[in-house]
Protein backbone atom coordinates (compact mmCIF):
# COMPACT_ATOMS: atom_id res chain seq x y z
CA UNK A 1 0.00 0.00 0.00
CA UNK A 2 1.24 3.45 -0.87
CA UNK A 3 2.86 5.41 2.41
CA UNK A 4 1.09 8.93 2.31
CA UNK A 5 2.76 11.28 4.14
CA UNK A 6 1.85 14.91 5.57
CA UNK A 7 1.96 18.00 3.77
CA UNK A 8 4.27 20.11 4.25
CA UNK A 9 6.35 23.48 2.31
CA UNK A 10 4.56 24.69 -0.45
CA UNK A 11 2.39 21.51 -0.65
CA UNK A 12 0.24 22.76 1.90
CA UNK A 13 -1.79 24.80 -0.45
CA UNK A 14 -4.63 27.08 0.81
CA UNK A 15 -8.00 25.30 1.75
CA UNK A 16 -11.23 26.34 1.19
CA UNK A 17 -14.83 25.33 -0.13
CA UNK A 18 -17.92 23.59 1.61
CA UNK A 19 -18.68 20.10 1.73
CA UNK A 20 -21.70 17.71 2.87
CA UNK A 21 -19.37 16.00 5.74
CA UNK A 22 -16.24 17.42 7.43
CA UNK A 23 -14.51 14.59 9.73
CA UNK A 24 -12.25 16.04 11.41
CA UNK A 25 -9.56 13.73 12.57
CA UNK A 26 -8.49 10.86 10.69
CA UNK A 27 -7.45 7.93 13.23
CA UNK A 28 -10.16 5.66 14.70
CA UNK A 29 -13.16 7.12 14.96
CA UNK A 30 -13.14 9.49 11.91
CA UNK A 31 -12.15 7.07 9.56
CA UNK A 32 -14.90 4.68 11.04
CA UNK A 33 -17.22 7.57 10.42
CA UNK A 34 -15.74 7.74 6.46
CA UNK A 35 -16.19 4.25 6.34
CA UNK A 36 -19.62 4.19 6.64
CA UNK A 37 -20.46 7.23 4.51
CA UNK A 38 -19.08 5.02 1.51
CA UNK A 39 -21.13 5.14 -1.63
CA UNK A 40 -23.95 7.16 0.05
CA UNK A 41 -23.12 10.06 -2.46
CA UNK A 42 -22.13 12.82 0.34
CA UNK A 43 -19.02 15.23 -0.48
CA UNK A 44 -16.71 14.49 2.53
CA UNK A 45 -13.63 16.08 3.64
CA UNK A 46 -11.80 14.13 6.18
CA UNK A 47 -9.04 16.25 7.68
CA UNK A 48 -5.96 15.26 10.58
CA UNK A 49 -2.57 17.12 11.03
CA UNK A 50 -1.17 14.13 10.12
CA UNK A 51 -1.23 11.86 7.06
CA UNK A 52 -3.47 8.76 7.55
CA UNK A 53 -1.81 6.07 9.66
CA UNK A 54 1.55 8.00 10.44
CA UNK A 55 1.30 9.24 14.47
CA UNK A 56 0.32 6.33 16.77
CA UNK A 57 -0.50 6.62 19.82
CA UNK A 58 -1.83 3.31 21.51
CA UNK A 59 -0.64 0.13 22.33
CA UNK A 60 -2.79 -1.22 19.56
CA UNK A 61 -4.68 -3.85 20.64
CA UNK A 62 -8.21 -4.92 20.24
CA UNK A 63 -10.83 -7.84 20.76
CA UNK A 64 -10.35 -9.79 17.48
CA UNK A 65 -13.52 -9.77 16.33
CA UNK A 66 -13.78 -6.49 15.81
CA UNK A 67 -10.73 -6.76 12.77
CA UNK A 68 -12.64 -9.73 11.73
CA UNK A 69 -16.12 -7.59 11.12
CA UNK A 70 -14.74 -5.21 9.61
CA UNK A 71 -12.06 -6.87 7.31
CA UNK A 72 -9.04 -5.70 9.47
CA UNK A 73 -7.51 -8.76 9.51
CA UNK A 74 -4.52 -7.93 7.40
CA UNK A 75 -3.61 -5.50 10.12
CA UNK A 76 -3.28 -8.27 13.18
CA UNK A 77 0.38 -8.36 14.14
CA UNK A 78 -0.15 -11.36 17.19
CA UNK A 79 -3.45 -12.86 18.77
CA UNK A 80 -3.75 -13.98 22.20
CA UNK A 81 -6.34 -16.36 24.28
CA UNK A 82 -5.24 -15.29 27.52
CA UNK A 83 -4.47 -12.78 29.74
CA UNK A 84 -1.28 -12.83 32.81
CA UNK A 85 -2.06 -10.54 35.65
CA UNK A 86 0.97 -10.18 37.68
CA UNK A 87 0.69 -8.66 41.62
CA UNK A 88 3.17 -8.52 44.49
CA UNK A 89 1.49 -11.72 45.79
CA UNK A 90 1.37 -13.67 42.63
CA UNK A 91 0.33 -13.70 39.26
CA UNK A 92 -3.22 -15.67 37.87
CA UNK A 93 -3.47 -16.40 34.15
CA UNK A 94 -7.14 -16.12 32.55
CA UNK A 95 -8.71 -17.91 29.53
CA UNK A 96 -10.58 -15.43 27.66
CA UNK A 97 -14.11 -16.33 26.10
CA UNK A 98 -12.42 -14.53 23.25
CA UNK A 99 -9.39 -13.37 21.31
CA UNK A 100 -7.49 -10.74 21.56
CA UNK A 101 -5.26 -8.97 18.92
CA UNK A 102 -2.33 -6.42 18.79
CA UNK A 103 -2.01 -4.87 15.42
CA UNK A 104 0.19 -2.27 13.12
CA UNK A 105 -1.41 1.36 13.22
CA UNK A 106 -0.29 2.15 10.10
CA UNK A 107 -1.36 -0.77 8.36
CA UNK A 108 -5.28 -0.77 9.87
CA UNK A 109 -5.78 2.93 8.98
CA UNK A 110 -5.12 2.42 5.64
CA UNK A 111 -7.27 -0.42 5.58
CA UNK A 112 -10.17 1.66 7.11
CA UNK A 113 -9.56 4.60 4.94
CA UNK A 114 -10.07 2.52 1.71
CA UNK A 115 -13.22 1.57 2.96
CA UNK A 116 -14.33 5.04 3.18
CA UNK A 117 -11.86 6.73 0.33
CA UNK A 118 -15.06 8.18 -1.42
CA UNK A 119 -13.94 10.66 1.66
CA UNK A 120 -11.28 13.48 0.41
CA UNK A 121 -8.72 13.91 2.48
CA UNK A 122 -6.23 17.15 3.63
CA UNK A 123 -3.65 17.47 6.29
CA UNK A 124 -4.30 20.16 7.74
CA UNK A 125 -4.33 21.34 12.01
CA UNK A 126 -8.11 21.81 13.13
CA UNK A 127 -7.97 24.80 15.70
CA UNK A 128 -11.34 26.22 16.08
CA UNK A 129 -15.15 26.54 14.14
CA UNK A 130 -17.73 29.15 14.09
CA UNK A 131 -21.14 27.99 13.34
CA UNK A 132 -20.85 25.17 10.34
CA UNK A 133 -17.24 26.67 9.33
CA UNK A 134 -14.12 24.65 10.32
CA UNK A 135 -10.75 26.90 10.89
CA UNK A 136 -7.69 25.16 9.86
CA UNK A 137 -3.97 26.59 9.53
CA UNK A 138 -4.78 26.30 5.62
CA UNK A 139 -7.88 28.37 5.76
CA UNK A 140 -11.54 27.89 6.25
CA UNK A 141 -13.97 25.16 5.67
CA UNK A 142 -17.64 24.42 5.72
CA UNK A 143 -19.96 21.08 6.66
CA UNK A 144 -23.11 20.81 6.34
CA UNK A 145 -22.89 18.18 8.83
CA UNK A 146 -19.60 18.56 11.31
CA UNK A 147 -17.56 15.70 13.35
CA UNK A 148 -15.05 16.34 15.69
CA UNK A 149 -12.89 13.10 16.20
CA UNK A 150 -9.69 14.89 17.21
CA UNK A 151 -9.23 13.66 21.03
CA UNK A 152 -9.55 14.33 24.45
CA UNK A 153 -8.93 17.79 23.57
CA UNK A 154 -12.76 18.37 22.41
CA UNK A 155 -11.18 21.46 19.88
CA UNK A 156 -14.84 22.21 18.03
CA UNK A 157 -16.96 22.15 21.42
CA UNK A 158 -18.10 25.43 23.02
CA UNK A 159 -16.05 27.49 25.28
CA UNK A 160 -12.27 26.65 26.53
CA UNK A 161 -11.20 23.03 27.35
CA UNK A 162 -10.34 21.93 30.67
CA UNK A 163 -6.28 21.12 30.24
CA UNK A 164 -4.62 18.49 32.58
CA UNK A 165 -4.69 17.41 35.25
CA UNK A 166 -7.75 19.41 35.79
CA UNK A 167 -9.37 17.32 33.27
CA UNK A 168 -10.67 13.27 33.86
CA UNK A 169 -7.75 12.13 31.97
CA UNK A 170 -5.51 9.14 32.74
CA UNK A 171 -2.10 9.25 31.68
CA UNK A 172 -0.01 6.80 29.59
CA UNK A 173 3.41 6.13 28.18
CA UNK A 174 4.89 3.41 26.58
CA UNK A 175 8.55 1.98 24.62
CA UNK A 176 8.39 -0.27 21.86
CA UNK A 177 11.80 -2.19 21.89
CA UNK A 178 12.60 -5.13 19.11
CA UNK A 179 11.44 -8.36 21.10
CA UNK A 180 8.92 -11.25 20.82
CA UNK A 181 6.82 -12.61 23.59
CA UNK A 182 4.21 -15.52 23.94
CA UNK A 183 1.66 -13.57 26.80
CA UNK A 184 -0.76 -10.01 26.76
CA UNK A 185 0.71 -9.36 30.51
CA UNK A 186 -0.69 -6.78 33.18
CA UNK A 187 0.84 -5.92 36.13
CA UNK A 188 -1.13 -3.97 38.92
CA UNK A 189 1.43 -3.56 41.14
CA UNK A 190 1.34 -0.10 43.55
CA UNK A 191 4.81 -0.21 43.34
CA UNK A 192 4.80 0.81 39.76
CA UNK A 193 2.23 3.04 39.68
CA UNK A 194 -0.84 3.44 42.92
CA UNK A 195 -3.41 3.60 41.05
CA UNK A 196 -3.76 1.92 37.44
CA UNK A 197 -1.25 -0.60 35.78
CA UNK A 198 1.96 -2.04 33.34
CA UNK A 199 1.45 -3.87 30.69
CA UNK A 200 3.13 -5.95 27.97
CA UNK A 201 1.54 -6.94 24.75
CA UNK A 202 3.66 -8.54 22.34
CA UNK A 203 3.22 -7.65 18.44
CA UNK A 204 5.06 -9.49 16.06
CA UNK A 205 8.59 -8.50 16.51
CA UNK A 206 8.20 -5.69 18.44
CA UNK A 207 6.79 -5.57 22.50
CA UNK A 208 4.45 -2.55 23.24
CA UNK A 209 5.70 -1.80 27.28
CA UNK A 210 4.36 0.86 29.45
CA UNK A 211 2.56 2.27 32.76
CA UNK A 212 -0.61 4.26 32.74
CA UNK A 213 -1.97 6.16 35.89
CA UNK A 214 -5.09 6.91 36.67
CA UNK A 215 -4.64 9.83 38.30
CA UNK A 216 -3.24 12.77 35.45
CA UNK A 217 -0.67 13.96 38.58
CA UNK A 218 1.33 11.29 38.75
CA UNK A 219 4.08 10.98 36.31
CA UNK A 220 4.70 7.55 34.05
CA UNK A 221 8.24 7.61 33.10
CA UNK A 222 10.03 6.47 36.13
CA UNK A 223 8.19 3.48 36.60
CA UNK A 224 8.04 2.86 33.04
CA UNK A 225 11.84 2.97 32.83
CA UNK A 226 11.98 0.73 35.93
CA UNK A 227 9.36 -1.90 34.71
CA UNK A 228 11.58 -2.12 31.52
CA UNK A 229 14.82 -2.72 33.71
CA UNK A 230 12.87 -5.18 35.47
CA UNK A 231 12.12 -6.76 32.16
CA UNK A 232 15.46 -6.56 30.62
CA UNK A 233 14.66 -4.25 28.09
CA UNK A 234 15.93 -1.20 26.32
CA UNK A 235 14.26 2.12 26.72
CA UNK A 236 13.54 2.97 22.76
CA UNK A 237 10.48 4.57 20.79
CA UNK A 238 8.62 6.37 23.43
CA UNK A 239 5.14 7.23 23.14
CA UNK A 240 2.46 8.92 25.20
CA UNK A 241 -0.79 10.37 25.46
CA UNK A 242 -3.68 11.09 27.77
CA UNK A 243 -6.51 8.93 27.84
CA UNK A 244 -10.12 10.59 28.95
CA UNK A 245 -11.55 8.23 31.42
CA UNK A 246 -15.13 10.58 31.75
CA UNK A 247 -17.92 9.73 29.03
CA UNK A 248 -18.93 13.45 27.61
CA UNK A 249 -21.95 14.82 25.36
CA UNK A 250 -21.64 13.08 22.15
CA UNK A 251 -23.53 16.02 20.66
CA UNK A 252 -23.25 19.47 21.48
CA UNK A 253 -23.85 23.17 19.77
CA UNK A 254 -24.72 21.33 16.35
CA UNK A 255 -21.30 19.27 16.33
CA UNK A 256 -21.03 15.31 16.31
CA UNK A 257 -18.42 14.46 19.15
CA UNK A 258 -17.12 10.42 18.59
CA UNK A 259 -13.96 8.37 20.18
CA UNK A 260 -11.61 10.42 23.01
CA UNK A 261 -13.75 13.81 22.11
CA UNK A 262 -16.92 12.24 23.42
CA UNK A 263 -15.06 10.60 26.25
CA UNK A 264 -15.60 7.48 24.24
CA UNK A 265 -12.58 5.45 26.21
CA UNK A 266 -13.12 2.93 28.86
CA UNK A 267 -12.31 3.90 32.18
CA UNK A 268 -10.30 1.07 34.01
CA UNK A 269 -9.15 -0.68 31.56
CA UNK A 270 -8.40 2.88 28.85
CA UNK A 271 -9.75 0.47 25.91
CA UNK A 272 -10.57 2.97 23.16
CA UNK A 273 -10.16 1.59 20.17
CA UNK A 274 -12.81 -0.30 19.51
CA UNK A 275 -15.53 2.26 21.46
CA UNK A 276 -14.31 4.69 18.85
CA UNK A 277 -15.34 1.95 16.09
CA UNK A 278 -18.39 1.43 17.94
CA UNK A 279 -19.49 4.71 18.06
CA UNK A 280 -17.86 6.16 14.81
CA UNK A 281 -19.83 3.49 12.54
CA UNK A 282 -22.94 4.46 14.73
CA UNK A 283 -22.47 8.69 13.96
CA UNK A 284 -21.93 7.78 10.59
CA UNK A 285 -24.96 5.85 10.14
CA UNK A 286 -27.20 8.31 11.41
CA UNK A 287 -24.86 11.23 8.65
CA UNK A 288 -25.77 8.82 6.07
CA UNK A 289 -29.49 8.97 6.96
CA UNK A 290 -29.18 12.74 6.90
CA UNK A 291 -27.40 12.53 3.37
CA UNK A 292 -30.27 10.27 2.29
CA UNK A 293 -32.84 12.38 3.00
CA UNK A 294 -34.63 9.92 5.61
CA UNK A 295 -33.96 12.55 8.41
CA UNK A 296 -32.58 15.77 9.30
CA UNK A 297 -29.45 17.06 10.68
CA UNK A 298 -31.27 18.19 14.34
CA UNK A 299 -32.63 14.76 14.42
CA UNK A 300 -29.63 13.16 13.59
CA UNK A 301 -28.08 14.90 16.34
CA UNK A 302 -30.59 13.95 18.99
CA UNK A 303 -30.24 10.05 17.96
CA UNK A 304 -26.55 9.61 18.28
CA UNK A 305 -26.60 11.60 21.35
CA UNK A 306 -29.28 9.34 22.71
CA UNK A 307 -27.74 6.12 21.69
CA UNK A 308 -24.44 7.51 23.33
CA UNK A 309 -26.03 7.99 26.22
CA UNK A 310 -27.91 4.39 26.61
CA UNK A 311 -24.59 3.52 27.36
CA UNK A 312 -22.89 5.91 29.78
CA UNK A 313 -24.33 3.90 32.64
CA UNK A 314 -21.51 1.12 31.29
CA UNK A 315 -18.85 3.80 31.49
CA UNK A 316 -19.74 5.17 34.99
CA UNK A 317 -19.72 1.86 36.01
CA UNK A 318 -16.49 0.75 34.87
CA UNK A 319 -15.38 4.31 36.39
CA UNK A 320 -16.41 3.35 40.20
CA UNK A 321 -14.55 0.25 39.41
CA UNK A 322 -11.27 2.50 38.32
CA UNK A 323 -11.82 4.25 41.52
CA UNK A 324 -12.40 1.35 43.71
CA UNK A 325 -9.65 -0.73 42.31
CA UNK A 326 -6.32 1.34 44.33
CA UNK A 327 -8.30 0.67 47.29
CA UNK A 328 -8.56 -2.68 47.58
CA UNK A 329 -6.01 -4.16 49.81
CA UNK A 330 -3.24 -6.04 47.76
CA UNK A 331 -3.38 -9.52 48.97
CA UNK A 332 -7.34 -9.05 48.69
CA UNK A 333 -7.34 -8.22 45.01
CA UNK A 334 -4.58 -11.00 44.48
CA UNK A 335 -7.46 -13.25 45.71
CA UNK A 336 -10.33 -11.73 43.54
CA UNK A 337 -8.54 -11.72 40.69
CA UNK A 338 -7.70 -15.29 41.18
CA UNK A 339 -11.38 -16.33 41.88
CA UNK A 340 -12.03 -14.07 38.19
CA UNK A 341 -9.85 -16.86 36.85
CA UNK A 342 -12.11 -20.01 37.15
CA UNK A 343 -13.97 -20.00 33.53
CA UNK A 344 -17.49 -19.50 34.03
CA UNK A 345 -16.78 -16.38 35.67
CA UNK A 346 -14.03 -14.85 33.09
CA UNK A 347 -16.67 -15.80 30.43
CA UNK A 348 -19.21 -13.99 32.21
CA UNK A 349 -16.47 -11.15 33.32
CA UNK A 350 -15.52 -10.66 29.88
CA UNK A 351 -18.95 -11.30 28.11
CA UNK A 352 -20.11 -8.15 30.14
CA UNK A 353 -17.46 -6.39 29.12
CA UNK A 354 -17.62 -6.64 25.74
CA UNK A 355 -20.73 -5.66 25.37
CA UNK A 356 -20.05 -2.25 26.26
CA UNK A 357 -19.01 -2.10 22.39
CA UNK A 358 -19.65 -5.56 20.66
CA UNK A 359 -18.70 -5.72 17.02
CA UNK A 360 -21.25 -5.34 14.04
CA UNK A 361 -22.86 -8.83 14.63
CA UNK A 362 -22.16 -10.13 17.49
CA UNK A 363 -23.58 -12.63 19.32
CA UNK A 364 -22.76 -13.95 23.07
CA UNK A 365 -20.28 -16.91 23.10
CA UNK A 366 -18.48 -16.10 19.61
CA UNK A 367 -14.71 -16.11 19.98
CA UNK A 368 -13.94 -14.78 17.06
CA UNK A 369 -16.55 -13.08 13.88
CA UNK A 370 -15.99 -15.04 10.54
CA UNK A 371 -13.19 -14.11 8.42
CA UNK A 372 -15.68 -11.47 6.24
CA UNK A 373 -16.57 -7.57 5.92
CA UNK A 374 -20.13 -6.93 6.46
CA UNK A 375 -21.44 -5.36 3.45
CA UNK A 376 -21.71 -1.43 2.79
CA UNK A 377 -24.96 0.19 4.57
CA UNK A 378 -27.57 1.05 1.91
CA UNK A 379 -29.41 4.10 1.91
Amino acid sequence: MPRRETKRGAERTPLRGRWDVVICGASFAGLAVARELQGSGARTLLLDRYAVGERQTSACGIPTMWLDALGLQESIDQTFGDLLVHTPHGSVRWRLPWTFSTFDYRTLCQLLREQGDDAEFETATVDGRSGDVVHTDRGDVAGGLVVDALGWRRVLGPGEAVQPPEAYLSRGLEIHPDGRGEDMELWIDRGYVRAGYAWSFPAADELRVGVGSFEPRDHVKEPTVRLARNLALPTVRYQGNWIPHRIRPASEDGVFFVGDSAGHCIPTTAEGIRTALYFGLACGRELRAVVAGRRTGAEALRRYHEFSDRHAWKFEMMLKLQDLVPHIPPRLLRRILATLGFKPLTDWAFGHYLRIAPPPGWRPGDRRMPARSPAPVTA
